[in-house]
């Protein structure tokens, strides 16, 4: 999908970094330097603009993205922090680290870009570009690698037009990248665990928490290194305490509505409905996805029928998300 006419390239520069900011304001795709790899950045509050980055990648699934915030007062605002989370960012932040952490009270980002979880993964980027463009934007901004999904991540400008050059805004072309890897993620949902090697050693991260660090187990699902970034790394990776139904061409009584398009199925007056997309436009279905689910899930139905959404373009990821939800989870 092209976001826009064209693609800019701006030297990065005061004047840069404010069209960078309106252009995120105004739902738009921003490339921007970071101390590791480029990023590709979007307003996190935005669902929509989310959906749009999604596309622009070609991303498989909707994997957790990383919110990107100026200082450690950003932070607090999306996620609270214990003891060890503490610890870590007094002394590793700004820098290629990103914590996951519980969500604050409150909307903080939109559903899509943390999958439907409760956490949070943020990071304080140590590049001047990065942190300008942030502070001049005012909002938490989810930025994955600059690329199309399966490619090999930007460290200039140049990679990042040759893979998105029609496919996004903006880019803010700062230089080749320092580091050149991606950011160590570190959950601190509990004990806290490596999630992904990257750009501050284990050694580092060891030191200042004064213990060993333990390795989250490999997964199959992940993408580019980045997912799964949080709890739900199983098959069933966001499940609703109400059964799915997918594919649905009939309703119930008894059942909520998950609908796409601008038919509904025969049958029964459901319980409630919702639909992701009365144009059946998966850009808009990809943001309402999460939101949709958690508020049909509060509804008191036995179940979610949910219509098919088509597999092209962003209804891959649609259907793969409904299909983690709908798989079979074992009772404790």
């Amino acid at each position: 999908m092209t976001i826009g006419p064209s693609t800019r390239v701006i030297k990065a520069d005061s004047e840069a970094v404010a069209a960078a900011a309106r252009c995120l304001a105004a739902g738009g795709l921003v490339a921007f330097p970071t101390e590791t790899v480029y990023g590709l950045g979007a307003d996190a509050q935005d669902g929509i603009a989310v959906a749009r980055l999604y596309d622009a990648k070609g991303r498989p699934a909707f994997n957790p993205l990383i919110a990107h915030v100026p200082d450690m007062a950003a932070a607090r605002g999306l996620a609270r922090f214990d003891a060890a989370a503490e610890r870590l960012a007094t002394m590793l932040w700004p820098g290629p680290l990103t914590l996951v952490l519980p969500k604050a009270e409150g909307r903080t980002v939109a559903d899509l870009a943390t999958a439907g979880l409760d956490s949070i993964a943020v990071r304080v980027p140590d590049h001047p570009v990065a942190r300008e463009i942030l502070t001049a934007f005012g909002r938490p901004v989810v930025a994955p690698s600059a690329n199309r999904s399966g490619h090999v991540s930007p460290t200039t400008a140049q990679h990042v037009l040759a893979d998105l050059r029609g496919r996004i805004d903006l880019i803010v072309d700062g230089g080749a990248t320092p580091v050149g890897v991606e950011s160590t993620i570190v959950s601190c949902l509990a004990e806290p665990v490596l999630l992904r090697p990257g750009g501050v050693p284990r050694a580092a991260i060891e030191r200042v928490l004064g213990q060993s660090l333990d390795d989250a187990p490999l997964q199959p699902d992940g993408d580019e290194g980045e997912a799964p970034l949080a709890p739900g790394q199983l098959a069933s990776h966001y499940a609703p305490r109400s059964a799915l139904r997918l594919d649905a061409t009939t309703v119930s009584a008894s059942e909520a509505l998950l609908a796409f398009g601008p038919q509904t199925p025969a049958g029964s007056e459901p319980v409630r409905t919702l639909n992701l997309s009365t144009r059946g436009d998966l850009i808009e279905a990809a943001a309402n996805l999460f939101s949709y689910l958690r508020a049909l899930d509060s509804a008191g139905a036995a179940s979610i029928a949910v219509m098919p959404v088509p597999h092209h373009g962003l209804g891959e990821a649609i259907n793969d998300r409904l299909r983690r939800a709908a798989a079979p989870r074992s009772v404790t």
